[in-house]
């Protein structure tokens, strides 16, 4: 992981390069469909030059107020040890919260953000790659029955080669977004200079005179409006990769003139020729320019559903430690970059619903309903729990706190209600995405809890165990055991069903435990706590972060010289206990909850490959455990 660079280091340019191929893929390719959807709403009535300024207007002031200001000024001062996203904002706000109310509304906050942005991360692919082949169209109008293969041909390549990783494909993405993000511009000041007054919809009185005029219809309007800020939210969640600095000034002085410039040389072109409303990105450009536009923009839509797929990773690993979503394969695709993974049951799970999308909606202008609700759905989370972490831990006054995000919300409640409108025109698609993601991490976190509370009801605390063990004249034998719980204070269940089949303790033995810590990553220094409990026996505690994934036996080696431990990962035996879950006589959950749980964790992969234990020194002893 690139080091965040902080305000005293200059930024360097290679850096720069980096932020426009991870960070600005997504709102970088906007410009492909979200004009042209937004004049989808007007075309039939007839648009005059002051309705097309007024579109203008609206985008350019989305862009300003909602990315600049909201994203780069304010939220992206909200880091939590230097990262971002929702999750990470969620910790932030919860940190200190003794309100167990409050911490379970919050809780549910972040859980709605995270649940939307995955529905993010499965319309992107398909609303993107669809908008950047369709201008085979405009090259040539036969072409039209190809779009759809050719897209779903794009789109399963890019997920069958995630396995392979993104440091390959990563060296490139970056010059790939400067000469994507320089032809955006170029196109826009070459249609501009023909038709300089365009510039006046740089006035927000045209934006209001557009929501004035058309009430209603401009509300709907703005639900494609929106589509312009698309990854807006990136900004934030790849703050750990390149810290916001880079970030901030990628967007001030290269990003958003490119973007802007665009949109205001589409809206030239149209002024001057009203038919060229069907596709006015490509026909922004001239004939000979077209057909390479396409390979580019192909290229750069490519690179816009690599970093959602990438974030969908990130997302789901960063809940799985958490607690919200059950074990899952991670698999690590660079030796020395932690943040490149590859989850193979996200990555399928991706697939399948972006063909289907792809497949069900066909053209981009129908992506677009679906699209609205995900993002603003995540702008509204992002800013209930802004406002908390700026009250909080800023110690601004509630009134500055209400002034502030109290506006920004009123702005997300609009354009998520211009949204809503969509939903049967297939705004519920990410809606319908977003409550089932929701219902399985909360049901997931839920039969967690009572898990936890039944294992502690039926276990013994370590201390009445290490009491009695001297008396017991338990055979010690050669060897160091690993016995891994959930609770550094009591006795895992595996150890006393050891004791009761094979009446033997090794004469070193280790009791592991797994902590997930409220912050992305543990230093080194902090990762374990070793404690002497009894003659050859431990207690270890190792520590990781949310954006970690755990590597026990590389962290038990590290810490065996510094403790005296003698431990060896070749002759170490892991004992894990086994749960074999049903359902109790009175449930303590709702039926369908209880369902949900259970097929989760029979679904769930073993500790022994999450934690990366070599599975010939492991020993499982099951127990069946009703909740």
């Amino acid at each position: 992981m690139t080091h965040p660079a902080t305000s005293a280091t200059p930024v360097r340019a290679g850096v720069l390069l980096g932020v426009l191929g991870v960070v600005y893929g997504d709102i970088g390719t906007s410009p492909l469909y979200a004009f042209k959807a937004t004049l989808e709403h007007f075309k039939h009535d007839g648009l005059d030059a002051t309705d097309i300024l007024g579109i203008l207007s609206l985008i350019f002031w989305s862009l300003i107020l909602v990315v600049t200001v909201k994203y780069v000024l304010l939220v992206m001062r909200a880091d939590n040890r230097g990262e971002g996203g929702i999750l990470a904002l969620m910790v932030l706000a919860q940190r200190g919260v003794q309100n167990l109310r409050l911490r379970a509304s919050l809780t549910l906050v972040g859980i709605a953000g995270a649940g939307l942005f995955f529905g993010d991360g499965v319309i992107t692919p398909a609303i993107s790659v669809l908008s950047a082949v369709e201008g085979l169209q405009v090259v040539n109008p036969r072409l039209h029955d190809l779009v759809i293969p050719i897209s779903l041909v794009i789109i399963v390549g890019l997920f069958l080669t995630q396995w392979r990783g993104t440091g390959i494909m990563g060296r490139v993405f970056g010059p790939v977004m400067l000469v994507w993000f320089s032809t955006l511009g170029v196109l826009g000041i070459a249609e501009i200079i023909h038709n300089p007054s365009v510039l006046r919809a740089l006035s927000p009185t045209y934006a209001l005179w557009m929501v004035a005029h058309y009430q209603l219809l401009s509300l709907v309007a703005l639900g494609s409006v929106v589509l312009a800020v698309t990854g807006a939210e990136a900004l934030y969640a790849d703050m750990g990769h390149f810290g916001a600095r880079p970030i901030n000034i990628a967007w001030l002085y290269f990003v958003l003139p490119c973007l802007a410039l665009n949109y205001f040389g589409q809206g030239a072109l149209v002024l001057a020729q009203p038919e060229a409303m069907e596709n006015p990105f490509y026909l922004l450009a001239p004939d000979w320019f077209r057909l390479p536009l396409v390979f580019l923009s192909t290229a750069a839509t490519v690179i816009a559903s690599q970093s959602m797929i990438s974030g969908a990773y990130s997302m789901a690993r960063q809940c799985m430690q958490l607690g919200f979503l059950p074990r899952l394969t991670v698999r690590h695709t660079s030796s020395s970059e932690e943040g490149q993974i590859y989850l193979p049951q996200v990555n399928w799970a991706l697939l399948v619903g972006v063909i289907v999308l792809v497949l069900a909606f066909r053209t981009s202008d129908h992506l677009a309903a679906a699209y609205g609700i995900a993002v603003t759905g995540t702008f509204l989370c992002t800013s209930v729990l802004a406002a908390v972490v700026f009250r909080r831990h800023f110690g601004w006054r509630r009134s500055t706190v209400i002034a502030v995000f109290g506006s920004f919300f009123v702005l997300d409640v609009i354009y998520f209600g211009a949204n809503v409108l969509k939903v049967p025109q297939g705004g519920w698609v990410p809606l319908v995405l977003g409550l089932a993601l929701m219902a399985m991490m909360t049901s997931w976190k839920r039969g967690r809890d009572l898990l936890l509370d039944r294992w502690k009801q039926d276990s013994l605390p370590l201390s009445s165990f290490l009491a009695r063990l001297p008396q017991s004249r338990t055979i010690r034998v050669p060897g160091m055991a690993i016995f891994m719980t959930g609770n550094s204070d009591y006795v895992p269940g595996a150890l006393l069903h050891n004791l009761k089949h094979n009446k033997v303790l090794h004469e070193r033995v280790l009791f592991v435990t797994v902590a997930n810590e409220d912050m992305p990553s543990v230093p080194a220094a902090e990762r374990a706590t070793v404690t002497k409990m009894s003659d050859g026996i431990h207690r270890v505690i190792i520590r990781y972060g949310f954006m970690e994934s755990p590597h026990l036996p590389r962290d038990l080696a590290a810490i065996s010289d510094a403790e005296g431990l003698d431990f060896d990962p070749l002759q170490a035996s892991y004992f894990l206990g086994r749960e074999t879950l049903v359902a109790a006589a009175r449930p303590k959950m709702p039926i369908w909850r209880l369902w949900l749980f259970l097929v989760m964790a029979r679904n769930a992969i073993s500790a022994t490959e999450f934690f990366r234990i070599p599975t010939d020194r492991v020993v499982e002893l099951g127990v069946r455990v009703a909740i």
